[in-house]
């Protein structure tokens, strides 16, 4: 048997709120805290802090998901050092904050982790950015690190979700 834990990047939130706004699709955003809950939505702080520039639903949204936002760890600086040394216009330098390499990172390190059940552990990064050749967005530095990855309308079937 087969648990899917998911890494998210903010395109997917701030997308999601903008087609489906928190006020207007409650139950949407319930099912994504159960997930947080059970610790299977987790984000890099970078993610979070992204969110925080804007003041707004998903801002006061995000101060609420405490448990989903996982601060670094020494593994994830290194991995991160190597992924931006690889693939240096990942970042975007005039930008504040750059959540893409911490996102990626987080996965890798959570798929190299040991599995404590019976029951296999997929790690699974959320974005809204697509594969587009060889440019360097979240899917090609994910295939290139065999990390498997979707957008959330993917994730919510993959769920079996349906919103009425």
């Amino acid at each position: 048997m087969t648990s899917n834990y998911y890494v998210i990047d903010t395109s997917s939130l701030v997308g999601l709120n903008r087609h489906n706004p928190i006020d207007v699709f409650p139950g949407l955003w319930k099912k994504l805290e159960g997930l947080v809950n059970k610790e299977r939505l987790v984000a890099p702080r970078e993610v979070m802090y992204e969110i925080l520039q804007n003041d707004d639903h998903l801002s006061k949204w995000v101060k609420k998901q405490k448990r989903m936002f996982k601060d670094p760890t020494p593994r994830q600086i290194e991995l991160v050092k190597e992924i931006v040394s690889r693939y240096p216009s990942l970042i975007n330098l005039d930008n504040k904050y750059s959540a893409d390499p911490w996102v990626i990172a987080l996965a890798k390190e959570l798929a190299t982790n040991p599995q404590t059940t019976v029951f296999y552990i997929k790690r699974i990064v959320v974005s809204e950015e697509k594969l587009r050749g060889n440019k360097i967005k979240i899917p090609l530095v994910c295939n290139n690190y065999q990390i498997e990855n979707m957008d959330i309308v993917t994730m919510f079937r993959t769920e079996g979700w349906k919103f009425e």
